[in-house]
């Protein structure tokens, strides 16, 4: 029997492949300005700044984020308002809402999953600004004449 009488079950918290423990914005818990990380971070309750991680960030589905995000990769599944910046993948889950300007390497979006802004990718291959347009027939002479 629980203590208090509920039979919450608690998660352990998880853990990076360094062994040390991740930083987690629990459901209940509001967090006001600048937020930076070497490992990785959740966030399950309110965070209104910035957040800078080198690792990955997840916004759990009880996360709401007005922020400038930052991070390698990005998992929302509450809600993100603000420029975010994934170094290298942005995913989206169904539950996931996305509003603001977006710059990802990849971009994945599950079906459900809302954005609302623009995107621009990254790449690290070098690639022209402009590519050629297809030649239209319309301007050539009909063969045959």
């Amino acid at each position: 029997m629980s203590l208090f009488g509920n039979k919450k079950v608690v998660q352990p918290i998880a853990q990076s492949p360094t062994g040390k423990p991740e930083t987690v914005i629990g459901a209940n818990t509001t967090f006001v300005g600048t937020l930076k990380s070497d490992g990785n971070v959740r966030v399950d309750g309110s965070v209104e700044g910035e957040i800078e991680v080198l690792g990955n960030l997840i916004v759990g589905s009880t996360g709401r984020v007005i922020a400038t995000l930052k991070a390698q990769n990005i998992h929302v599944s509450g809600a993100v308002k603000g420029q975010v910046v994934a170094t290298e993948q942005l995913e989206i889950s169904p539950s996931g809402k996305v509003w603001g300007d977006i710059t990802a390497a990849s971009l994945h979006i599950e079906p459900g999953g809302l954005f609302r802004g623009q995107s621009s990718m990254t790449s690290n291959v070098d690639e022209p600004l402009l590519l050629e347009a297809p030649r239209s027939r319309l301007n050539e002479e009909p063969s045959g004449v």
